[in-house]
């Protein structure tokens, strides 16, 4: 899969869990470690959760695994290295707080 594609493709297993206020962060020349966050919210510590066991569970099915997966367990913030695509799946007053969108912008 080429990037493009598979950024589209993880947002929309992003969007199969209904998570909210997606955001896609280019920051190709700001890191060393990615080129592109992808920032969303859950309604609770599960939905948090889920949404990214859902993106771990079908980025393995298409054949691109994670390269690590950190908060799980917690909930409330699950961080999903893709390699080229870090997703922050977060709830709301985690995201307020740490304000990643301000931070890499």
């Amino acid at each position: 899969m080429e990037s493009d594609e598979f950024k589209k493709f993880v947002i929309e297993k992003i969007e199969d869990l209904k998570a909210r206020d997606i955001v896609d962060i280019d920051v190709k020349g700001k890191s060393t470690v990615t080129d592109t966050m992808l920032v969303c919210s859950g309604n609770s510590k599960r939905h948090v959760a889920s949404i990214a066991q859902n993106v771990v569970y079908e980025t393995k099915q298409a054949g691109h695994p994670p390269l690590s997966v950190e908060g799980q367990e917690e909930g409330e913030w699950v961080l999903v290295d893709l390699g080229e695509i870090v997703v922050h799946v977060m709830q709301d007053q985690t995201r307020d707080f740490y304000q990643l969108e301000k931070l890499w912008a």
